[in-house]
């Protein structure tokens, strides 16, 4: 019976694996958002003189925007890889990130959120500096982003105060 047991566990742990198709789609949807961000630097470099200073920020703006999800990325692919799959030999390597290995899920989730954040702040910024541009943007669309750029500030200092509590209780489960 306790080869059995053995043998079940095995395959539960073995399991894992299964995760490891997931962060190499994430990999490859960082190369998707490296073709999109080489578009629009190519666009903001042949359209540079005749741009004007919105369109210009707006173009800086989205290549920000973009850069901060593919840094989202990659956190969540080598925390996430390490924290339930397996982890990486790279503790030798000279450009190994200071926070590799350190990320436990807890403060994933914080430095989740807090991505999330700046990415709908970065958005927030655009459609602001579009309403007087082109005035195809309503008012209406305006508050809806507001909104919900409010709830996911709100939700960040929730789970930072959550993070906060759990340290400072020892709970850390």
């Amino acid at each position: 019976m306790k080869k059995i047991e053995h043998t079940f566990e095995a395959g539960i742990f073995s399991s894992r694996w299964i995760l490891a198709p997931f962060f190499v789609g994430l990999i490859f949807s960082i190369v998707i958002l490296l073709g999109g961000f080489a578009k629009e630097l190519w666009h903001l470099i042949t359209h540079f003189g005749s741009l004007s200073e919105i369109d210009t920020i707006l173009g800086i703006l989205a290549l920000v925007d973009m850069t901060l999800l593919a840094n989202l990325l990659i956190i969540i692919i080598f925390s996430g890889y390490e924290s339930f799959v397996s982890k990486l030999d790279v503790a030798e390597h000279e450009d190994k990130p200071g926070w590799m290995g350190k990320v436990g899920f807890s403060t994933l989730k914080v430095k989740l959120i807090s991505s999330i954040v700046a990415i709908s702040g970065i958005d927030l910024l655009r459609t602001y500096m579009q309403l007087d541009n082109d005035g195809t943007i309503s008012i209406e669309v305006v508050k809806w982003k507001l909104l919900i750029h409010g709830v996911f500030v709100i939700s960040g200092l929730l789970f930072a105060v959550m993070d906060y509590l759990t340290h400072k209780t020892g709970n850390n489960h």
